[in-house]
């Protein structure tokens, strides 16, 4: 398999994105078993053929075949690191089976009274083990759930029933290709080729989402849905009993007729949903949309963009939304010449795009350069009028594309200021704090999103890509106070929960899976934000693995809850 390692040189020592030595040395440790990936013949033309008729089964057999002599082919060349199963889903980044709902779990401390309602928390599971190439972005949604009701604490996870999920889970094997981890170079479009030949003779069902549902979350309009951007979002249904189940594709009453961004923003005054769908084949790349708070979705707005572009995040203000067109694009026709379709663009100029949030069309956008800047997420943004600018609050990353492709630079992380002036059309842009650290997954208090915030609560992700605890950074100044989970102990991304609308900016609580590598057990950590304190500590079950975005649904909320 061809990798884009080849147009950068051959590297020995790899420690970048999902490559670090702390995950590839944990294959020599010792755990107590676990019941992890679901197995399968590594025969392909094992595949069961329910309901097909003779000529299907031929045509199955045939296509089986061919699979067969590619893997084959595949599994002579190493794989790179970020598409090597054995570095991208070792250790706690493995997947767990599912766990139906477990009550009266032990709890250290004392819960916080205002604490009612239940933590979500998204993540990439693979059902089936990786045949070929395998990133960890590619793993199926599960969803991981922690009630908390009158200081008492429930626990359940699920996967997201995608529809790739369940046409997988029939057929017995994984035959929907991984969007990152095998789709390089000239076996990248023979799978493709392959998959499509597949449909066109029914073998499968493409035309209903091939996504994942493995990176957000958010709570809107009465309901639970999980997202990645390469598909509608899924429902989600939180049951009386803490547990979880899909209710299916959501197309907000079938007016959402594309894509939706992995990152929703719902705005705090209105309670309107903004987001952005990108298509990496055809144009327009760019489209923006919003939905009012009862679910009625405006018109699309067409962006005119020159390249399909990797959007995976965008921020708003009270007036406007914030729009990063990055140097991390999409070319399918570097796999023709056995490359990566994802990749870094050193040509193209970094830029933000200022809208307004009830624009009709493009027309009125303002681009504001910003060079050589990528950030993956973006924290906030606010407008500040007697300036005339807009403050975005970022993680911008180097090597922009080190997430999906290998390279022999460390990645790094910088929380960054960028200020964008309109009148102008000039940026600049400076680190926020003075150490090196880097910050990656978190939030702000989501009451006061698009409006001017003083901290921010990120995961430091160090030694990349885990995470050893949490920082509360003051934007203004720069001082940050750190919260370590301790030694051989990683979690996730801090969701800051506030306490009320009308409190101080940081009054309130941060929750964050937590684990154990010495044990091997997992927790759920409540700590004050004020001090950093720790509150509280939930045991749990289940291992929970290293994932991504989460939310916190309050019981109010969830007594409203849509069942459709």
């Amino acid at each position: 398999m061809s990798s884009s390692s080849s147009r950068r040189g051959n590297v020995n020592v790899i420690q970048c994105a999902l490559n670090s030595p702390s995950i590839l040395h944990l294959s020599n440790q010792t755990f107590p078993p676990q019941p992890v990936i679901t197995e399968h013949s590594t025969t392909t033309t094992s595949q069961p053929h329910w309901n097909f008729n003779p000529f299907q089964k031929a045509a199955s057999f045939a296509f089986d075949v061919i699979e067969s002599a590619l893997l084959s082919r595949d599994l002579r060349h190493p794989l790179p690191k970020t598409a090597d199963p054995r570095v991208q889903i070792s250790g706690n980044f493995a997947p767990v089976p599912e766990h139906p709902a477990h009550h009266s779990l032990p709890i250290t401390g004392t819960i916080p009274d205002c604490l009612n309602g239940v933590y979500l928390r998204n993540g990439a599971n693979p059902l089936f083990e990786p045949l070929a190439g395998h990133h960890f972005f590619d793993g199926d949604g599960m969803v991981h759930a922690v009630t908390i009701n009158g200081g008492a604490a429930s626990y359940a996870c699920r996967f997201t029933e995608t529809e790739r999920l369940v046409q997988e889970r029939k057929l017995g094997r994984p035959v929907f290709p991984k969007a990152i981890g095998e789709l390089h170079g000239h076996s990248g479009i023979a799978r493709l080729l392959l998959f499509y030949a597949r449909g066109l003779f029914g073998l499968l069902d493409h035309q209903h989402g091939t996504g994942v549902a493995n990176a957000g979350l958010v709570y809107f309009n009465g309901r639970l849905l999980a997202m990645s951007e390469d598909d509608l979002p899924y429902q989600v249904r939180i049951t009386p009993s803490g547990d979880l189940e899909t209710i299916g594709r959501y197309s907000f009453e079938d007016q959402l007729k594309s894509t939706m961004i992995a990152h929703p923003k719902v705005d705090p005054e209105s309670g309107d949903l903004f987001a952005l769908s990108y298509d990496v084949v055809s144009k327009p790349y760019l489209k923006y949309f919003r939905v009012s708070p009862d679910g009625k979705k405006s018109p699309d707005v067409e962006i005119p963009l020159p390249v399909p572009t990797m959007m995976h995040d965008f921020a708003i203000t009270e007036n406007f939304v914030v729009i990063p067109d990055q140097q991390v694009v999409f070319k399918l026709q570097e796999m023709v010449t056995g490359g990566s379709p994802v990749i870094y663009d050193k040509t193209k100029k970094s830029r933000f795009g200022i809208l307004s949030k009830n624009a009709e069309n493009a027309s009125d956008i303002i681009w504001v350069e910003s060079p050589d800047t990528f950030c993956f997420h973006l924290w906030n943004a606010w407008e500040e009028p007697e300036t005339n600018e807009v403050v975005v609050i970022g993680s911008c990353m180097t090597p922009p594309d080190s997430i999906f492709n290998e390279c022999e630079e460390n990645l790094q992380s910088v929380l960054s200021e960028i200020r964008l002036n309109l009148g102008t059309g000039e940026s600049t842009r400076r680190p926020i704090i003075s150490e090196s650290m880097n910050l990656e997954a978190g939030m702000v208090n989501r009451n006061r999103l698009g409006r001017k915030t003083r901290f921010a609560y990120l995961a430091i992700a160090e030694p990349w890509p885990k995470v050893s605890g949490f920082a509360k950074v003051d934007l203004f100044t720069g001082e940050v106070k750190k919260y370590f989970y301790g030694d051989r102990r990683f979690g996730g991304e801090p969701f800051f929960l506030p306490r009320g609308k009308d409190g101080e900016e940081d009054d309130g609580y941060i929750m964050a899976f937590v684990h154990d590598e010495r044990t091997w057990k997992s927790e759920l950590q409540i700590v004050n934000a004020v001090d950093l304190r720790a509150e509280a500590t939930v045991k749990l079950p289940s291992r929970v693995p290293y994932g991504f975005h989460g939310t916190f649904v309050d019981a109010k909320d969830l007594a409203r809850q849509a069942l459709g």
